[in-house]
């Protein structure tokens, strides 16, 4: 799958995504764009998930109707994140069209 990781997302998590080719927003120069506008580039580019740990996208877009798959990182801490990697993984492999997951991630 296509996978694109907000800029709130850690980037060192991309090699632990086996089988998935991952892009930063960043790299695109997407990183300044709102939500809503995002999202659309997200998915005019072909993307089937996009990553992020902004908890309140569920709430300020409507994600109905959406192709992609948007899984919500509970916390964006690298060392945090590092130790729940496993979690992350089995959502995004799980992930299927229009789809949304959040994956628990304590605050520690």
């Amino acid at each position: 799958m296509l996978v694109l990781f907000d800029h709130s997302v850690p980037a060192p998590l991309s090699p632990y995504l086996i089988g998935h080719s991952v892009t930063e927003a960043r790299t695109r120069g997407w990183d300044t764009l709102s939500n809503g506008d995002l999202l659309a580039e997200v998915e005019r580019a072909g993307f089937d998930v996009f990553v992020t740990a902004d908890k309140n996208i569920q709430y300020q877009q409507n994600l109905k109707g959406r192709r992609i798959a948007i899984v919500i990182l509970g916390n964006s801490q690298r060392p945090v994140v590092h130790r729940y990697i496993d979690r992350v993984v089995a959502a995004v492999n799980a992930a299927t069209p229009g789809s949304y997951t959040e994956v628990d991630i304590p605050f520690e």
